[in-house]
């Protein structure tokens, strides 16, 4: 009988949702027809321009006489170019992400002496509180880390003594206290994933705070807590780059906009949190890898540029991978010729690749990434410029530094919280309105029908 009772039940949820699918699905022709931008895209592909920034430019293309003509991609932080930063960090064979950080939150880069003054802070707010991790992480187990770091950030703000203060210095500090606790917060829940979902040991270590931010993921991340300088330095960089992406970039807007409503920081680094976890924005580097592994049982010769090639005519065809039609790691909403960030990227960890077991996967990335545009072009006809984009090859870098696969997202974050947190207190002096676009209704009025006659 109560079988009965739930596939009754089963079969009026579904024609109760069959109802929602033919009351909720729009005319895709009537966006066109009402102008709608939809992505805040315009259709030139460019983004709808929604606010001012100070923090962050990326530059991929030029408007010339209202062309869109591309360029080789720029990241740049507080007016220094990513690369300029970076090639001063490893030439002084340093760990820059703490570097990073205070640019972006200050607007300056540091003196010596205020950066040692910084990471210092950065090191004193790394512990968690007082039995955070047993009551806040491994009392509550959750099968993606991305939601329980969520969750945690959400649950700091019971331990903040005035969480609702707003000014600048608590502003600040509420930041600061973030972007030092988030790895913590992200390695214990990966910890307690592996115990409780794996049925694995958990391995809880001390955080020792003359580490780097880098340094200390490692280290509290192995089990035995052994990492090479060159590892710390690769994932330095990768925090780096991962920094921050500007005003538009969804995570970022999604920050903004939720800052804009006058809530608690929490509520708003939280919600950036959520959106990175998406496929289309932070998680794609998760994609990345399950293509290539999909190219590295379908292609016998990866170093056969025909049969690469066949093979990612099958992918765009929806024949292989994950018959979504989608080359991961290719294409970037602003950059056109290249991603600074993937160069870079690729250029440091091809170097500490070589000789390796990933050298190969390298290559075979550095394949795709040649060949997908032409690919594009005798597939779709589609000549426009296309390139990879820092998921590429960020998934294998992780992948090289022994990182588990459910951590590649949260270290986006724990990267990107630096920007975010810039983003939010630029937004609570500037912005003074709350961020509310329209959208065009389309339903017609209708006559309200007595519940007796329905």
């Amino acid at each position: 009988m109560k079988k009965m009772e739930q596939l009754k039940s089963t079969d009026r949820l579904r024609h109760m949702c069959e109802d929602f699918t033919r009351n909720t699905v729009i005319d895709a022709s009537l966006y066109n027809k009402f102008g709608v931008k939809r992505g805040l895209r315009n259709s030139d592909g460019s983004g709808v321009v929604a606010g001012i920034t100070n923090v962050c430019c990326v530059h991929g293309y030029v408007i010339s006489e209202g062309d869109k003509q591309p360029i080789e991609g720029e990241l740049i932080y507080r007016g220094y170019n990513v690369r300029d930063i970076v090639k001063g960090v490893l030439s002084d064979k340093r760990f820059g992400y703490e570097e990073v950080a205070y640019l972006l939150l200050f607007g300056e880069l540091p003196s010596t002496e205020e950066l040692t003054s910084f990471s210092r802070l950065i090191a004193e707010y790394r512990e968690l509180p007082r039995y955070f991790s047993e009551d806040v992480i491994m009392r509550n187990p959750s099968p993606n880390i991305m939601n329980k770091m969520a969750q945690a950030v959400l649950t700091l703000y019971s331990y903040d003594s005035d969480p609702e203060d707003k000014s600048v210095e608590s502003e600040m500090l509420k930041a600061i206290s973030v972007i030092s606790k988030l790895p913590a917060i992200m390695v214990a829940a990966y910890q307690t994933m592996r115990r409780f979902y794996y049925n694995d040991s958990m391995v809880m270590h001390q955080i020792i705070k003359d580490e780097s931010l880098a340094e200390s993921i490692l280290s509290t991340l192995r089990d035995d807590r052994a990492y090479t300088p060159e590892e710390a330095r690769l994932l330095d960089l990768c925090l780096m780059l991962h920094a921050e992406h500007g005003g538009g970039n969804n995570s970022t807007f999604t920050c903004r906009t939720v800052s804009s409503s006058g809530t608690d920081a929490y509520s708003a680094y939280a919600a950036a949190i959520g959106s990175l976890k998406g496929p289309r924005h932070g998680g794609a580097n998760i994609k990345v890898m399950e293509m290539l592994d999909y190219v590295k049982t379908g292609v016998k010769n990866w170093d056969n540029d025909a049969e690469v090639k066949e093979f990612l005519r099958k992918i765009l065809r929806k024949e292989a991978g994950d018959r979504s039609g989608l080359i991961y790691g290719m294409g970037h909403a602003v950059y056109t010729l290249s991603d600074p960030r993937a160069v870079i990227l690729k250029e440091n960890a091809m170097n500490l690749a070589r000789g390796t077991e990933f050298e190969a996967e390298f290559g075979l990335l550095d394949s795709i990434e040649r060949l997908t545009p032409q690919v594009f072009a005798e597939e779709r006809g589609d000549i426009k410029n296309v390139c990879a984009n820092v998921d590429m090859y960020s998934g294998l870098v992780y992948k090289m530094l022994k990182i588990p696969v459910e951590m590649y997202t949260a270290l986006f974050a724990c990267a990107r919280m630096a920007g975010w947190c810039a983003h939010r207190m630029e937004e609570m002096i500037n912005g003074k309105r709350i961020i509310r676009p329209a959208y065009k209704a389309i339903n017609v009025n209708k006559e309200y029908i007595p519940l007796e006659k329905r």
